[in-house]
C-alpha cells in the first residue's frame, strides 16, 4: 500500500542528502581560501616556473562534450540491459519485444549521430 508512513525513509534520506549538500557548500564558502587582492603577477596562473602563453580559457571543441554525452548515453543503455540479462526467461516474449524496441531506438539515435558526423575525428 502507498501509505504516507512508507515514504518516511525516503524523506529522511532526501533530507540527509540535501543537508550534506548545504553543509558542504557553506563549509567551502566559509572555510575555503579567500581571494586576496594582490598585484597582477601574483594573480597569474603559474606552472612550475614556466610563463603562461595565451589565454588559458580557450574553449574546448564541442566534439569532446558530444563524445562524453554519447559515452554516458550508451553506458546507461548497458546498465538497462543488465536486469534483462539476469531475468530474460521470466520476461518472456513481451520482455524480448520491449528490449528489441529499446535497442531499435538506440540504433536509430546511433545512426543519426553517425550520419551527422559526430563520430568523425578528422573534421
Amino acid at each position: 500500500m502507498n501509505l504516507p508512513e512508507n515514504y518516511i525513509p525516503i524523506l529522511i534520506q532526501a533530507a540527509v542528502g540535501l543537508g550534506f549538500v548545504a553543509i558542504s557548500l557553506l563549509g567551502a564558502h566559509f572555510l575555503g581560501p579567500q581571494q586576496k587582492k594582490g598585484n597582477s603577477a601574483k594573480n597569474q596562473a603559474w606552472e612550475c616556473g614556466i610563463p603562461s602563453e595565451g589565454n588559458a580559457r580557450t574553449p574546448f571543441s564541442i566534439k569532446y562534450f558530444l563524445t562524453a554525452v554519447l559515452f554516458v548515453l550508451f553506458d546507461i543503455e548497458i546498465v538497462f540491459f543488465y536486469p534483462y540479462a539476469v531475468n530474460f526467461r521470466e520476461f518472456g516474449m513481451e520482455g524480448f519485444v520491449a528490449v528489441l524496441t529499446f535497442v531499435a531506438i538506440f540504433f536509430v539515435a546511433f545512426f543519426y549521430v553517425w550520419k551527422r558526423g559526430a563520430l568523425d575525428w578528422d573534421k
